[in-house]
C-alpha cells in the first residue's frame, strides 16, 4: 500500500524554486534541499527525481509564477506605456518572499555554457518577456503612444537588454533609485 505523502508538493517545490534562486545550482547541496524544502531526502528522490530534475521543476515553477504575476499587471494596466512601466518596476521591485535577481539570468550565467537543456528553458523565458514586450510595444504603436521609426521587435529586444542588465544590478543589490532612472531613460525609446 502506497504510503500518503505528508507535504504539500507545491509548496516545497516553491520552497526549492527560492533555494536555486538565492544560492544558484552548484552551491545548493542536495542537504540544503532536504533541510530547506522540510522533506526527508527519500521523498525528495521519490517525488522530484535527483537535483538536476529538481532544478528544472524548479524552473518551470518560476516561470509559471512570473507568467501569471506578469500577465495580471499587464492586463490591469489602462494603456501600453503603463504596461511597460509595470514590467520594469515589477523587476526592479519584484515580489513579495523572493531573492533578488532572476533565476533565468542567474541560470544562464551559472549553466547554459555547459548544460544546454538548462540553458534553453533560461532561453525561453528570454524570449517568452521579449514577445511579451512586443506585443504590448506593438499595440501602442497602433494607439499612438510609441513611435513607428523602429519595428516593435527592435524596440523590444533593446528594452529587453536593459530589462536584463536591471535584473543582473538587482543581484548585486544596487540601489533600487539607480535603477529606477536607468528605466526611466530607457524608456524614452518608446516616445513618439
Amino acid at each position: 500500500m502506497a504510503r500518503s505523502k505528508l507535504f504539500d508538493e507545491n509548496e516545497v517545490l516553491h520552497k526549492a524554486m527560492q533555494l536555486f534562486w538565492e544560492q544558484g545550482y552548484e552551491k545548493t547541496s542536495m542537504n540544503d534541499l532536504v533541510e530547506h524544502m522540510g522533506i526527508h531526502r527519500r521523498s525528495l528522490y521519490d517525488t522530484f527525481g535527483d537535483k538536476r530534475t529538481l532544478f528544472m521543476k524548479a524552473m518551470e515553477r518560476y516561470s509559471d509564477i512570473i507568467e501569471a504575476r506578469l500577465s495580471s499587471g499587464v492586463a490591469r494596466s489602462d494603456n501600453a506605456m503603463q504596461a511597460v512601466h509595470f514590467l520594469f518596476d515589477f523587476m526592479i521591485e519584484g515580489y513579495e518572499d523572493k531573492p533578488s535577481g532572476c533565476l533565468f539570468v542567474n541560470t544562464a550565467v551559472e549553466l547554459g555554457p555547459r548544460d544546454s537543456e538548462i540553458g534553453n528553458k533560461a532561453v525561453k523565458g528570454f524570449t517568452d518577456m521579449e514577445q511579451l514586450l512586443t506585443d504590448i510595444i506593438g499595440k501602442g504603436q497602433q494607439s499612438g503612444e510609441f513611435t513607428t521609426e523602429l519595428g516593435a521587435s527592435e524596440l523590444a529586444e533593446h528594452l529587453h537588454n536593459v530589462l536584463l542588465g536591471l535584473r543582473v544590478q538587482g543581484r548585486a543589490n544596487v540601489d533600487k533609485e539607480k535603477l529606477h532612472r536607468i528605466a526611466r531613460l530607457s524608456l524614452m525609446i518608446l516616445n513618439k
